[in-house]
């Protein structure tokens, strides 16, 4: 009998050590690919967020994403997304750039679209590593996400252990501040999990809320989606509303007021990803430029942007407001 229970304790042992084990390679192989964070968390349904994820709907608070209204379940559990799911690798790639536009008083991107698409950033690298944990674990699957599935992101960074959501929504890493992206692998395999971030350091803190143009941050860490600006210059295909328009402050693609101001970003460091620098043609286009944008231009400059994820149109027509706005 204690040669039986001996053999089991020396399998949970060495079972404990291999998960143990791959979980550090995956976490080294990130930083090899580039992220600047990483953490690991278990697969479950996350079915504490599907009242705050209803109530929010129900206002409708998403304005005209109907995405975000439907199949509920799907967002709150990733086996409904990848089956088998056991473990999310949840990564974060700093964007935060010092190095911006360049003409005073042009109209101003967010610093999220300086370089290429993140998704082309992103999913590569989760592919990588994806191949990466194949070649230890061969029956391994997965599948990868950066803002491309209906996925908590920003709760499973949290259930990662990589921060927690500040009072503007955004999630804040104590080391690299709120300027990052949140890119997540599913896996079939299970690992050694991070703990979950416990707590929040934003404290009495109301600086993002106070300082949003439009008044779009709820108390609740929720945003308004009817009166943000990003999502009215980047999402919303109809027109701007009027109240909306002498706020703009010359914003034409998304908008980083709430977290510059967030004192967590205080010394953000600029990040060291080449494809996320600015292209030295868009940082001196003058104002005029902007106006006079043609088509062809668009698609040239805007290629590999995300800013390319809006219509010619559209932009045009938040480069004409803009501008209005500001004189």
């Amino acid at each position: 009998m204690n040669l039986v229970f001996c053999n089991i304790s020396i399998y949970i042992f060495l079972a404990v050590a291999e998960k143990a084990n791959l979980s550090a390679l995956i976490k080294n192989k990130t930083r090899e690919l580039g992220f600047d964070l990483c953490g690991i968390a278990k697969a479950r349904a996350l079915t504490e967020h599907k009242p705050i994820l209803i109530s929010w709907t129900e206002a409708g608070m998403n304005d005209k994403m109907d995405y975000l209204v439907r199949d509920p379940e799907k967002r709150l559990n990733p086996s409904f997304l990848f089956p088998g799911a056991k473990s999310l690798v949840v990564t974060g790639m700093n964007y935060y750039s010092e190095n911006k536009q360049k003409v005073p008083g042009v109209p101003v991107i967010s610093r999220y679209a300086y370089g290429i698409d993140y998704h082309d950033a992103i999913i590569p690298r989760l592919e990588k590593l994806l191949t990466y944990v194949k070649s230890i674990v061969p029956e391994a699957e997965g599948k990868p996400y950066a803002d491309s599935g209906p996925l908590l992101e920003k709760a499973w960074a949290k259930e990662a252990g990589l921060g927690w959501q500040g009072r503007h929504s955004i999630m804040i890493n104590k080391a690299i501040g709120s300027f990052f992206f949140i890119g997540i692998l599913i896996l079939n395999v299970e690992v050694d999990y991070d703990h979950p971030f416990s707590g929040e350091f934003c404290g009495e803190c109301r600086l993002c809320i106070d300082s949003c143009p439009t008044g779009a941050i709820n108390d609740d860490r929720t945003i308004d989606a009817r009166k943000c600006i990003a999502n009215l210059t980047i999402e919303n295909r109809g027109p701007i509303p009027e109240e909306i328009i002498p706020k703009l402050g010359g914003r034409v693609y998304g908008c980083d007021r709430c977290q510059e101001v967030c004192p967590w970003n205080k010394h953000a460091k600029p990040n060291n990803h080449p494809e996320f620098t600015i292209n030295e043609k868009i940082a001196t286009m003058s104002t005029e430029q902007w106006l006079t944008l043609s088509k062809v231009q668009f698609a040239k400059l805007f290629k590999k942007s995300a800013i390319g994820r809006v219509k010619y149109k559209q932009l045009i027509r938040n480069i004409r407001i803009a501008v209005k706005s500001g004189d």
